[in-house]
């Protein structure tokens, strides 16, 4: 009877956990704008940053590791994003997830990126967040409530474009 009653509390837990990481999805995919997490997560170069501690700025949160395909293909693109629209305000934040640090710095490097990013090198912070994989990227409003998600690769410089300007704009959804 005991090894049952294990089975089913440890069956509860991970359906509780598993529902937890959904709920920032689900909340998007029925018209919501939940909170982004407050977290405060170590940097690559310079001290710990805390999502809360931007809010009043419109983010873009982007997940990416450097074994990833499709990151490759999005870093120069969100470096160009960084590049157009800071100076209006637009804080670009990568998030490097489930990555060595030695890989994820020479990911950096290679692609010249110049925005913030911050380590989750377990996954925990991706989980959260309810990402599927990599990347994925959260458009994170001036109230610190998440507008939309891009749920894998986008290509296309115009789509960034649009969504940065949607978010200085303060949309209520983006894209």
């Amino acid at each position: 009877m005991l090894p049952v009653l294990v089975v089913l509390a440890l069956l509860a837990v991970a359906t509780l956990r598993h529902q937890q990481t959904q709920a920032i999805g689900a909340a998007l995919a029925r018209g919501e704008t939940p909170p982004v997490p407050d977290l405060t997560l170590p940097a690559f170069d310079g001290p710990p940053l805390s999502l809360s501690g931007l809010r009043g700025h419109p983010v873009i949160v982007n997940f990416w590791a450097s074994w990833c395909i499709p990151c490759r293909d999005e870093a120069p693109l969100l470096e160009g994003i960084w590049q157009e629209f800071q100076s209006r305000g637009l804080i670009v934040l990568g998030v490097g997830t489930q990555d060595l640090q030695a890989p994820a710095r020479a990911f950096l490097g290679e692609f010249r990126i110049t925005y913030p990013n911050v380590r989750d090198p377990d996954g925990s912070v991706a989980r959260l967040f309810g990402t599927t994989g990599v990347p994925e990227t959260f458009f994170v409003g001036k109230d610190g409530r998440i507008r939309g998600k891009f749920p894998g690769v986008e290509a296309r410089d115009d789509a960034w474009r649009a969504a940065g300007a949607a978010l200085l704009a303060d949309h209520a959804h983006v894209p």
